[in-house]
């Protein structure tokens, strides 16, 4: 029979992604439905599945795995300041100043509602009301936003912030929670080894995990090993302290995060959790609730319209902070997926079951509202937001030195999806070329004077000076301010020194009009037509990096505007790759293809986003 159990909730969770894309059931989270078909299996209507000790173990890996993915996805960068993008003037409201404030509105507002409940007799433990109202389900909001694709987005980024304070707060309440009513608040100080090995391990494996990758073979997978004994570790010593074991999950995961790990890890990692343990925890989830027993309970019928409403409430005082920053509409839209819940909600009632804290008929009627704010707030989300200005924005590319050279480029690309700034130390060039482009004049290329105009404020940067010197110096002092891309013209070079090698080793990308010239040359003889499409004013020869998660692990084929442009190679980690319609995307691929110049900055625009 246990054998059997297992066998239907392997067969749910294959069937029920089929099952909703077929359908094309896009606004339900998969989570959610998988609650639902386990509730269809369980107890509540078929019985087929029994919670057998089997589907317990596995069931209690799924959650671990489940929160040690959500630690991965913590972005430590959105603590650091944020750069205000183009010409802006750096915004007084950033995304950790919003999250924070939105965060600590919503523990204050379900402390209040948890009293409130405590009052009336509906449910009187203040402090695990608190707890669970103040939960976010940050796998289900990174979903949301990766689908609009506003990870990269000072709006996105707000939202994850507050969603990630929205498991790390209660995990962290959960522990102290558990240990006081468990009888251990004695040893509550305990509790602080598990961020010791924390970072024990982060300081241990951080040398040796490139080496790994050196090393690491298919038959091997060192870095799915070190996932799992991260894991393994950090919950063992949770659970010998007093602690959660989702606690030390939770920081195995945030380990793994700081360790870097590629692209590929992280794909597997998601891979082996939401391929098969994952599901089986959402779906013995549904498999436990027993729906006409709960709905039976009038007390049960009058909780889960009240623990809905709390929920929501609580997510109130949000809503008035990201108004400083965004859009009214898009500030209900953040408050709406903020109120989604589910993660945290299941292993706090699960442990407040063990601790006889809470009675089965509360624990359901918790889920069932939780349930309902996954299906709920996300349609509402996606119903409600629209692109702020601030995430449409253009590449930006600043040009040092205005001539013959930079000038006609400069007016090209500013026809497209570039924002282009351009500056010179030449009175001359100035009032030449002042009226044909967006030129600044300045008194000298010093540090501090690009700094005084902002110049390093920008995704590009494109050293067009004849002097090779002056671009060296100046392609130092940008690379010294982090400029993502530097391009520096070499016009002529002294065999004497190596500038140009200290340059290529600091990723500064060379070129200088001999030998354009020579290439040219050579291709006019060579191929000539290649050349042409070069040169062509409809079409053109192009490349953009595949930063868009949307279209990783997609193939080729596939691409919904494959039929505009032709890809002729992919460069991936060196090489050069000879595409074919099944070839698989990766993140981080560079695509040359060739295309209309009409289509292609939307394309190039679609697959270089960054979420």
């Amino acid at each position: 029979m246990a054998q059997l159990s297992l066998l239907i909730v392997l067969l749910a969770a294959l069937m029920t992604p089929l099952f909703m894309a077929r359908f094309k059931i896009t606004l339900v989270p998969t989570a959610v439905a998988e609650i639902i078909v386990g509730i269809i299996l369980g107890k509540s209507f078929l019985n087929l599945v029994h919670f057998t000790a089997n589907l317990r173990e596995l069931s209690s890996l799924g959650v671990i795995i489940l929160i040690f993915l959500s630690g991965m996805e913590i972005d430590f960068n959105l603590f650091r300041p944020q750069k205000p993008i183009g010409n802006a003037k750096p915004a007084k409201w950033t995304p950790v100043k919003l999250a924070v404030g939105a965060y600590t509105g919503i523990v204050i507002t379900s402390a209040l509602l948890g009293w409130l409940l405590h009052l009336t007799g509906l449910f009187n433990d203040i402090l695990l009301a608190t707890i669970i109202f103040s939960t976010i389900a940050l796998g289900v909001v990174i979903a949301a936003l990766t689908e609009k694709e506003l990870l990269s987005k000072a709006f996105g980024q707000t939202i994850l912030l507050t969603a990630a304070l929205g498991e790390i707060v209660p995990l962290l309440a959960l522990t102290a929670y558990a240990s006081i009513n468990g009888g251990q608040s004695k040893s509550l100080w305990l509790v602080l080894l598990i961020f010791l090995a924390a970072i024990f391990l982060l300081l241990r494996f951080r040398s040796i995990h490139q080496f790994f990758s050196r090393i690491d073979k298919s038959t091997t997978q060192l870095d799915i090993r070190l996932a799992f004994f991260l894991i393994f570790a950090l919950v063992t010593i949770a659970e010998r302290v007093g602690a959660e074991n989702i606690l030390g999950a939770f920081l195995a995961g945030i380990v793994m995060k700081l360790l870097q790990p590629s692209d590929a890890t992280r794909d597997k990692l998601t891979s082996t959790g939401y391929g098969f343990f994952i599901p089986i925890f959402f779906i013995t989830t549904g498999v436990k609730l027993d729906l006409p027993k709960l709905l039976s309970n009038r007390q049960s019928l009058v909780l889960i319209p009240v623990f809905f409403a709390c929920f929501m409430l609580a997510k109130i005082i949000p809503v008035f902070f990201y108004r400083q920053r965004y859009t009214t509409k898009n500030a209900w839209a953040g408050g709406f997926l903020a109120s989604t819940t589910i993660t945290v909600v299941i292993p706090t009632l699960t442990v407040a079951q063990n601790l006889h804290a809470i009675t089965s008929q509360q624990a359901g009627a918790f889920i069932l509202a939780a349930v309902i704010t996954c299906i709920f707030s996300p349609i509402i989300f996606n119903k409600l937001y629209a692109p702020e200005k601030e995430d449409l924005v253009k590449t930006r590319v600043t040009f040092i030195g205005t001539n013959l050279l930079t000038i006609p480029v400069a007016q090209q690309l500013s026809k497209g999806w570039y924002d282009i700034k351009m500056f010179t130390t030449i009175p001359k060039n100035y009032h030449t070329y002042n009226s044909e482009a967006n030129v600044e004049l300045l008194p000298d290329l010093d540090e501090q004077t690009l700094l005084d105009a902002d110049a390093f404020n920008t995704d590009i940067m494109v050293l067009g000076y004849f002097d090779y010197n002056l671009n060296f110096r100046t392609a130092q002092t940008a690379s010294k301010h982090n400029v993502p891309r530097i391009i520096a013209r070499f016009e002529e070079k002294n065999v004497a020194d190596n500038k140009d090698e200290i340059l290529n080793q600091q990723g500064v990308e060379l070129f200088n009009s001999f030998d354009v010239n020579i290439s040219l040359l050579r291709g006019m003889i060579e191929s000539p037509s290649t050349l042409k499409l070069l040169t062509d004013t409809s079409a053109g020869l192009y490349e953009v990096a595949v930063q868009n998660r949307r279209y990783a692990g997609m193939e080729l084929q596939n691409l919904p505007f494959i039929n505009s442009i032709t890809i002729s190679r992919i460069y991936r980690n060196g090489l050069f790759i000879a595409p074919h319609g099944d070839t698989f995307i990766e993140k981080g691929d560079h695509l040359i293809f060739t295309g209309d110049k009409a289509d292609v900055p939307e394309i190039r625009h679609q697959l270089s986003i960054k979420n």
